[in-house]
């Protein structure tokens, strides 16, 4: 093909594609041309994985690691995500009134040097979120609101006197409820029901929140405890001070929960509005037979064991997303999955809070557990379910550890019939124009072919900030169609910075290749005009 040729076919690509490609998110949905999409390539899709730090979960997975040991351990993890295609990741750095960065409010987490409140000399919070984002993954900040210890031994359990001495508890002891009492189990937590007790976990958090670039605060199902047999929280004097004019203790505790989201909604976005805030609750809200509004289920129900009413905060739109821990597989009695994920469908549905699925990896082949959790495909079908359901937009895997020991190769399976191209995360909010990126340079090297592309203008508005770049791959040497990038199918990474080597092209094959900017927000900008290999 002459120069010629290939300039007037790359103007005429660049005419098509700016024409018939529009923004993604709400504000295009319009316009979007009728392409046909493969469900198995999504271009926007959650897909991230837990990262606990209690205990030493995941990560660190020991106290006491050096610091070069701990930053290629989290790096061993990062890498797993992206050979797996997710695109985020959901780490634990507030496990119990402690820190993993370096907080004027609580102590340093016993989960780094095996002594709580011991300083490890480093900022593992800024490197977390640093190599995440060099990585393009998004980073999700995971705090327990109101837990405050582990039981002994390694934890300080119903103990006061075990905590460091700047913990909040040991400083405010009337803030302390133990939980359960006199039980090798128990636990010390802060009082949801003390208004001050409230506004200082909501400040300890949001240090973290102003001082790191974080891409959102996401909360796990603990608010108040699961209750233990024969035991009550000990809240009564508390709800003697505060509970006048509610009919129950109950609706005061939820209450005093809804109170939480609401302030830590406001406060984020406030400080960062493109911060998302999430809740991962128990996968249960209510079952129908305790109410009409809830789930064809028997099981726990978190309205009533942790006063979450989550389905509230959905509907009053609190949060951004929602996590339900829907950990029970298809069939499943007492809470079928397949009964769940319509019903948590439904309750997003008409909102702007997106819904993603949390799943339940660490069952699979574990014992006593169902049948169910024998056979390779359960969490592949679990997928391939929520296709039936455009209210899903990912899911959430726990956990990291549980990911990397593929058992019966579930973890293969998923990746290979869902994972098998990059995605974007689920875009949110409102869309800023963006202007598309220009391919300066593709030469082939000895590690591939490289792309170099000019830095795009970020939008006008205040959320329109260029945050990363998709880079699609079509074979030969075409002028891609308005649907060409309808899905995933020619998505080839996701990327920070304006380069990046396809080391996957083969020598002496042709190749197209096109890129887009994202936003913040994970919007996308019209396509580049095309470049051949």
């Amino acid at each position: 093909m002459s120069v010629r040729a290939r300039r007037l076919l790359a103007t005429a690509a660049a005419l098509a594609m700016l024409t018939a490609v529009p923004l993604t998110g709400p504000s295009a949905a319009a316009a979007a041309p009728a392409c046909a999409v493969d469900q198995a390539t999504p271009k926007h899709q959650m897909r991230a994985m837990w990262i606990a730090s209690v205990v030493n979960i995941d990560w660190p997975s020991a106290p006491g690691k050096s610091p070069d040991e701990l930053k290629a351990e989290y790096d061993g993890w990062l890498a797993l995500a992206k050979s797996l295609n997710f695109n985020a990741v959901v780490v634990q750095v507030r496990p119990h009134a402690d820190a993993f960065w370096p907080s004027p409010y609580e102590p340093w987490s016993q989960y780094l040097t095996g002594v709580a409140g011991q300083d490890p000399g480093w900022d593992p919070l800024e490197y977390l979120v640093r190599r995440a984002h060099e990585e393009n993954l998004e980073f999700h900040a995971w705090f327990n609101p109101y837990r405050a210890s582990m039981p002994a031994p390694g934890g300080a359990g119903t103990d006061l006197a075990k905590l460091p001495a700047n913990s909040p508890l040991r400083v405010h002891p009337d803030w302390a409820v133990p939980y359960p009492v006199n039980n090798a189990a128990g636990r010390l937590y802060f009082n949801p029901g003390i208004p001050e007790a409230r506004a200082f976990v909501e400040t300890a958090i949001m240090d973290a929140v102003t001082r790191y670039d974080i891409d959102g605060v996401h909360f796990d199902d603990y608010f108040y405890p699961y209750p233990a047999a024969g035991q009550d929280f000990g809240d009564d004097a508390t709800f003697a001070q505060y509970g006048a004019g509610f009919a129950t203790k109950g609706d005061w505790r939820r209450d005093n929960i809804d109170q939480l989201v609401r302030e830590m909604d406001q406060r984020i976005h406030a400080a960062k509005p493109w911060v998302r805030f999430g809740v991962s609750p128990f996968g249960i809200w209510r079952n129908k037979a305790a109410d009409p509004l809830g789930s064809d289920t028997n099981g726990t129900q978190s309205y009533d064991a942790n006063f979450a009413d989550t389905r509230k905060w959905v509907k009053e739109g609190w949060i951004d997303y929602i996590v339900p821990q829907v950990y029970w597989n298809i069939g499943f009695a007492v809470a079928d999955y397949a009964k769940l994920v319509p019903w948590w469908a439904d309750v997003v549905a008409g909102t702007d809070v997106q819904l993603y699925i949390g799943q339940a990896d660490y069952k699979v082949a574990a014992a006593g557990q169902p049948a169910a959790w024998f056979d390779p495909d359960e969490l592949s079908k679990h997928l391939t379910f929520n296709r039936q359901y455009p209210q899903v937009q990912g899911d959430v895997h726990f956990s990291a550890v549980q990911v990397r020991a593929d058992r019966l190769g579930s973890e293969t399976i998923l990746a290979a019939e869902h994972r098998s191209r990059p995605a974007f995360p689920p875009a949110w909010g409102p869309a800023e124009p963006l202007m598309f990126p220009v391919i300066t340079a593709v030469r082939h090297t000895g590690a591939g072919t490289s792309l170099r592309w000019r830095p795009t203008a970020s939008g006008a508005g205040p959320f329109g900030e260029v945050a990363s770049y998709g880079v699609y791959r079509l074979d030969g040497v075409t002028a891609p169609g308005a649907c060409a990038l309808a899905d995933a199918s020619h998505l080839v990474a996701t990327v920070r910075g304006t380069e990046w080597t396809d080391a996957t092209a083969e020598p002496g094959r042709h190749y197209t290749y096109v890129v887009t900017a994202l936003d913040r927000r994970w919007h996308e900008s019209p396509p580049s005009p095309p470049r051949w290999s």
